[in-house]
């Protein structure tokens, strides 16, 4: 018997209700604690379960507070089912000696495949078609929406890690002349060209892609004067985080044709989306799905479960923050 289960340590999984994918698996290692399904308040909760819970499984982003921490003396990890951690209080956990992992690369392809279906939506007005032919206008010929192809287009990448990189390798196929900025250049082998500031790659590219995380610095990356730069053609995907585009700048700027079209997966304050946008065109929406695939969220349990037993097991932990 693995050391692990000989003690079956208490974990908490703070959800949302219907993410229940990670719940099984488990339940199979640790007695597991819900947050949803208590009928008391969440730190009333919280504290009625002080002295046992020594892990929380946190899916869906969901935040895990200063004040959530404190009320958990005996926590000692927190697993984030996310790429993401910026729903984590770092200081507090680093200040309790709390570890925080995440789930690494388990999403990577799945949101670098939405980063290129949402950039061809925009591009062919895939969803504008479908409108067109759903609302019965489809009488006459050639009265459609036109749209633009993804040959020789120009794509400056924001954030060329892992996710950044499976997107940059897609879109290779299409014909696209692909660019980035990072927070530093990456080896020689990289074969993409790196531009110090986004100011200069949005002057350069038509389209850029946000894959960098969020954090104080990255905060409005994307603000009024970058979609200036980018100009009347160009488009902005965001599969990152909401917080990396300004987005009531990024309102005006649709509005007022400073910017062509926006792909996103991400808002600034979720599930909140601005309704200016659900009656333009050139927008295309997604409700922070890019990873929601069944063959992605099977990987993520996989490598949450493995934190979690790596952790009780004194091993070295998959993915780390």
């Amino acid at each position: 018997m693995e050391e692990y289960s000989s003690v079956s340590p208490v974990v908490l999984v703070h959800r949302p209700p219907a993410m229940d994918f990670i719940d099984e698996p488990l339940s199979h290692s640790f007695t597991v604690l819900y947050t949803h399904t208590s009928p008391e308040p969440l730190l009333d909760f919280l504290s009625s379960n002080a002295s046992s819970v020594r892990a929380v499984v946190s899916v869906g982003r969901l935040p895990i507070t200063a004040e959530f921490i404190s009320n958990l003396p005996s926590l000692e990890i927190v697993v984030c089912a996310s790429v993401g951690f910026d729903h984590v209080d770092l200081d507090e956990c680093r200040r309790r000696g709390v570890a925080v992992t995440n789930a690494g690369d388990s999403y990577g392809e799945d949101v670098a495949d939405l980063a290129v279906g949402l950039l061809i939506s925009v591009l062919r007005r895939i969803p504008a078609l479908d409108r067109y032919i759903r609302s019965g206008q489809w009488t006459r010929l050639w009265d459609y929406p036109i749209g633009f192809k993804l040959d020789q287009k120009k794509v400056g990448i924001v954030g060329l890690g892992s996710i950044g990189s499976l997107v940059a390798k897609r879109l290779e196929p299409f014909g696209c002349i692909i660019s980035y900025n990072s927070r530093s250049p990456k080896p020689d082998n990289v074969p993409y060209f790196y531009y110090p500031d986004i100011l200069s790659l949005a002057a350069d590219n038509d389209i850029l892609i946000l894959c960098c995380s969020l954090t104080d610095e990255t905060h409005h990356i994307v603000d009024r004067e970058v979609m200036e730069t980018l100009g009347k053609n160009g488009i902005i995907i965001n599969i990152g985080r909401g917080g990396l585009v300004d987005e009531k700048e990024m309102v005006k700027c649709l509005v007022e044709g400073v910017i062509w079209g926006v792909g996103l997966d991400v808002f600034d304050n979720e599930p909140e989306v601005p309704e200016e946008l659900f009656g333009l065109e050139n927008v295309v929406l997604s409700p922070h799905s890019a990873g929601m695939t069944a063959e992605s969220l099977k990987n993520v349990t996989e490598v949450s479960v493995a934190n979690l037993k790596a952790f009780f097991s004194d091993q070295p932990l998959i993915f780390t923050v």
